[in-house]
């Protein structure tokens, strides 16, 4: 009942903005290729959460994950999807660097996603770049943690001993949205930008603070200015408050309702039609009901206060689909290995109907003003493809030199969009950029002794707790 009534709402709201109903007679319609695709920085983050305040155990497991999760291999997976696909503009969401240092040494970068990824399209005889225009890039860096003395070091002789002369080094990681064009059409782009959501989400407040933005390129599709968005909203949400997600895509709308001419908006929204959902059938830990955020239901379906998903939906955008009723196009996720569905949520993957182990459609190409929508696919998702999976058999922590394994723990979408003539560009957006004052070492060795002082601080709560339960017992 409730899929049927969240099939019903989605064509009634879309049918309500004028704004997103196709024009008949627009001039010279071009067609264009689109994909989002969140690539995964290699790790669960909520294990690597779960282990803290152990920083060096969660440092040292999200390092060997990584690792495990080869982004070299995955990167040829992900250029075989695109190959097949052939997308002229590819939002990515996860595009990770992972950074290391020696003692007070300057960081080098050992990973970088988007490289390996450039590097293996251009392998397989497709050439692509990050949408730019002079110095400004699509490219909006994210949550970043650093290297930090002591918390986060990490032992891999494989890796550190040919870069630093040492088997241990102190990594982090930066994730970040880019927008990949074909290089043909890198000479059609008008603008480009990053702006930042106001809205984050406080790890250890002041220290540990995830930050999320989206990238941005104005682009001419035949002849037609075209505005492309790429983005990634906040996963953690709080019991009975608006998810962080939810406040960020109502940024997100904002932002680009003055926008008239053609626009597309790709993403992993975090957030599944169905939210928030009974805790009971909430196979993903999405956001739950509460007296905050009322269950989409038969009264309130539809309901955008505390769904991403319905205010862009609300906002007059279209989602392009595939049909997110159906369970076989559930885009996220399986194991963090990637070899085999998540067998904590198989049982209700295979409810759904989805047989890659899939629970949520949380990743969107969203559509407004005029622009159609042709043709969408899930991709991504079928672990018997060989070109679109990798042999994992054979690395750091597997022992089946015959596994295969996904690209990503997200599928992608895949929309082919026919975009009208004869439209007007907008100015640009106004790209904003989060900044500190403070230098590189100053922020290492201030993280480092607030990190220390938590450390010691739950440490010392722990021994009272079982120095008082020894006391208790005997």
């Amino acid at each position: 009942m409730i899929t049927a009534l969240l099939s019903t709402a989605v064509v009634s709201l879309a049918g309500s903005h004028p704004a997103v109903a196709a024009s008949e007679t627009s001039q010279s319609a071009t067609t264009v290729t689109v994909l989002t695709r969140n690539i995964y920085l290699g790790a669960d983050v909520g294990v690597a959460l779960a282990l803290l305040p152990d920083m060096p155990a969660a440092a040292q497991f999200m390092w060997d994950q990584m690792r495990a999760n080869d982004i070299t291999e995955r990167a040829v997976a992900l250029a075989g999807e695109i190959k097949q696909g052939q997308p002229d503009v590819i939002g990515l969401q996860e595009a990770t660097t992972w950074s290391c240092s020696t003692g007070l040494s300057e960081q080098q970068v050992v990973y970088d996603f988007t490289d390996e990824l450039l590097q293996a399209l251009a392998a397989s005889g497709q050439n692509y770049v990050v949408a730019s225009t002079g110095a400004n890039q699509a490219r909006n860096p994210g949550f970043s943690i650093g290297p930090i003395p002591l918390l986060t070091t990490v032992h891999d002789p494989q890796v550190f001993q040919p870069l630093f002369g040492s088997d241990d080094a102190q990594c982090g990681f930066t994730v970040a949205d880019v927008l990949l064009v074909r290089e043909s059409l890198q000479a059609s782009v008008m603008a480009a930008g990053t702006v930042e959501y106001q809205q984050d989400t406080a790890i250890v407040p002041a220290l540990m603070v995830i930050t999320r933005g989206y990238a941005w390129a104005d682009i001419s599709i035949g002849g037609t200015p075209t505005r492309f968005v790429t983005t990634h909203l906040e996963s953690i949400w709080n019991p009975n408050e608006v998810p962080a997600a939810t406040r960020q895509a109502q940024q997100l709308a904002q932002d680009l309702s003055t926008t008239a001419m053609p626009l597309v908006v790709l993403g992993d929204f975090n957030s599944d039609p169905r939210d928030p959902r009974p805790a009971d059938d909430n196979p993903g830990d999405q956001p739950e009901i509460s007296q905050t955020c009322p269950a989409q239901g038969p009264e309130q379906v539809g309901d955008a206060s505390c769904s991403a998903y319905w205010t862009m939906v609300r906002a007059g955008f279209t989602d392009a689909g595939p049909d997110m009723t159906d369970g076989q196009n559930m885009t996220w996720g399986v194991a963090a290995d990637l070899a085999a569905p998540d067998p904590t949520r198989n049982v209700a993957a295979i409810r759904l109907g989805n047989s890659s182990g899939m629970t949520e459609r949380i990743d969107f190409v969203f559509v407004r003003n005029d622009v159609r929508v042709k043709q969408a696919s899930v991709i991504g998702n079928s672990w018997q493809d060989p070109m679109t999976t990798w042999s994992c058999g054979q690395a750091p922590g597997r022992d089946d030199p015959k596994a295969r394994c996904l690209a990503s723990d997200h599928a992608g979408v895949l929309a082919t969009l026919s975009i009208p003539g004869a439209a007007i560009a907008d100015p640009p957006l106004a790209s904003t950029r989060s900044t500190s004052g403070a230098s590189p070492v100053s922020v290492v060795l201030v993280g480092a002794i607030l990190l220390l002082g938590l450390f010691a601080f739950v440490m010392i709560v722990r021994i009272v707790r079982i120095r008082a339960r020894r006391r208790h017992a005997a």
